[in-house]
C-alpha cells in the first residue's frame, strides 16, 4: 500500500469517476437521534486534521436537533459543547508517539454514562484503542456502530516503529471494522484500500465527503502584516507555506531539497509537532519560519497570505489543510498520490483564482 506511480493514480480515479463508493445519505433520516461519538485523539485538546471536521460535526449534529454525548481523552476537555455532553476519559501516551494519547473508554463511570444516555447509534473514530471500548459498549446495549476511519496506520507504522507490524494492523482493522455495521471513509481511494486487505464489503462502507467552512478559509483573509511574520520581514518575496503537523510521516524534509533549488523563496512552517526541533536544526541558515500552533483569525490570515500551499505527504486520507487552503484562494502543490484529496484537485482546475492584494510577486520555478 505504498506510493503508486502516476499511471495507477490515474486508472485509481477514473474508477473513482466510473463506480464511486455511495455517500452518506443525511437526508434519510427524519426525526432526531441520540448519538453517543467516541472520538481519540481529542477534538478539542489534540491538533489533528479531523479537528476542525468533528467540532464542525457535533455543531451540525446539534443544530439538527440531535442529542449528543461525546466521549474522549481527558486532558484538556470541555464540560460540554454546543449542548453536547463531553466526557473524558483518562488517557495514557501512544507507545511509539509519545505526543498522541490514547484512552480504552472503558470504566464503568463511561458505560454507566451511556447507558444512561441510551444511544440510538454509536459513531467511533478509527483507528485507534478508543474505538474498542466504544465497540465493546455498543454490543452491551445492542446497539448498531458506525467507525468513520481517518489514520491510515498501516502506511504511518515503517515510519514510527518496525515494517513487520503492518501485517498485525491490518488483522486489527479487519476485526473492528468487520463488527462494525457501517464504515465511512474520506475518499474512494481508502475505500478501495480497505475492500483489497478485505477489512469490509462495499454495501458496508459509504464515503463521508469532505467539507470546509467556507467563511473561516477566505481570500479576504489576506493580510500584509501577516506576511510580513510569515516571510521574516520580505514580503516582496515568493511564501511557501505549509499547515498541518510537523511528524516525519509528512515528508518535510523534502522541501529542504526544494529551498535549496529556490534561494530567492521564503518558506513558512505553521504548527507544531514531535518533529519540529529536527526540522529547525534541517532549515538552520535558511529563510524558513516556524509559527507554532496558530488558531483562529490568525490561521485564516495564514492561508490567505501565501502564495503556495505544499503538501509532500504520501499518507494523508483527507488532507483537511488542503481544502481549507483552497478555499483561502491559494494554489495547491503536492505529492501525486492517490489519496483524500486527489479529486479536490482535479475539480479545481475549473476553479476561478482568487487574488491577494499584497505586492506583485513573479515566481519563476
Amino acid at each position: 500500500m505504498g506510493m503508486r506511480t502516476e499511471d495507477q493514480v490515474v486508472k485509481d480515479q477514473e474508477e473513482e469517476e466510473a463506480a464511486p463508493p455511495l455517500l452518506l445519505d443525511a437526508e434519510s433520516v427524519t426525526k432526531p437521534r441520540r448519538i453517543a461519538l467516541f472520538v481519540e485523539p481529542s477534538p478539542f485538546a489534540y491538533v489533528s486534521g479531523y479537528k476542525n471536521r468533528f467540532q464542525n460535526f457535533i455543531k451540525n449534529l446539534r443544530e439538527m436537533g440531535d442529542e449528543v454525548i461525546v466521549v474522549t481523552n481527558h486532558e484538556g476537555v470541555p464540560e460540554e459543547f454546543y449542548g453536547a455532553k463531553v466526557i473524558g476519559s483518562w488517557s495514557f501516551p501512544c507507545p511509539w508517539y509519545q505526543k498522541v494519547p490514547l484512552s480504552l473508554a472503558l470504566s464503568p463511570r463511561i458505560i454507566a454514562e451511556v447507558a444512561k444516555f441510551k444511544p440510538d447509534i454509536i459513531h467511533a473514530s478509527s483507528p485507534g484503542i478508543m474505538v474498542f471500548g466504544a465497540l465493546a459498549i455498543a454490543k452491551m446495549l445492542s446497539v448498531p456502530i458506525v467507525m468513520s476511519y481517518h489514520t491510515h496506520v498501516p502506511i504511518y507504522i515503517p515510519r514510527y516503529t518496525f515494517s513487520w507490524l503492518v501485517k498485525p494492523m491490518w488483522m486489527v482493522i479487519k476485526f473492528l471494522h468487520g463488527a462494525a455495521d457501517l464504515t465511512l471513509v474520506p475518499s474512494a481511494a481508502i475505500s478501495r484500500d480497505l475492500q483489497a486487505a478485505d477489512v469490509t464489503t462495499a454495501n458496508r462502507i459509504r464515503l463521508w465527503n469532505k467539507g470546509v467552512d467556507s467563511e473561516s478559509f477566505h481570500p479576504r483573509f489576506c493580510n500584509y502584516e501577516m506576511r510580513l511574520r510569515l516571510s521574516n520581514g520580505e514580503p516582496e518575496k515568493p511564501l511557501i507555506i505549509h499547515v498541518g503537523r510537523l511528524g516525519v510521516e509528512k515528508s518535510l524534509d523534502f522541501l529542504k531539497q526544494v529551498m535549496d533549488r529556490l534561494p530567492g523563496v521564503r518558506i513558512a512552517f505553521i504548527g507544531d509537532g514531535p518533529y519540529r526541533s529536527d526540522l529547525e536544526k534541517m532549515f538552520s541558515g535558511m529563510p524558513a519560519v516556524f509559527t507554532g500552533m496558530l488558531q483562529g483569525e490568525e490561521l485564516s490570515q495564514a492561508y490567505a497570505s501565501g502564495d503556495i500551499f505544499v503538501m509532500p505527504s504520501e499518507s494523508e486520507t483527507l488532507g483537511q489543510v488542503v481544502l481549507e487552503s483552497m478555499s483561502s484562494g491559494v494554489p495547491v502543490v503536492a505529492v501525486l498520490v492517490q489519496g483524500g484529496f486527489l479529486t479536490s484537485f482535479q475539480q479545481s482546475r475549473r476553479a476561478k483564482p482568487a487574488s491577494c492584494s499584497l505586492p506583485e510577486i513573479s515566481m519563476t520555478a
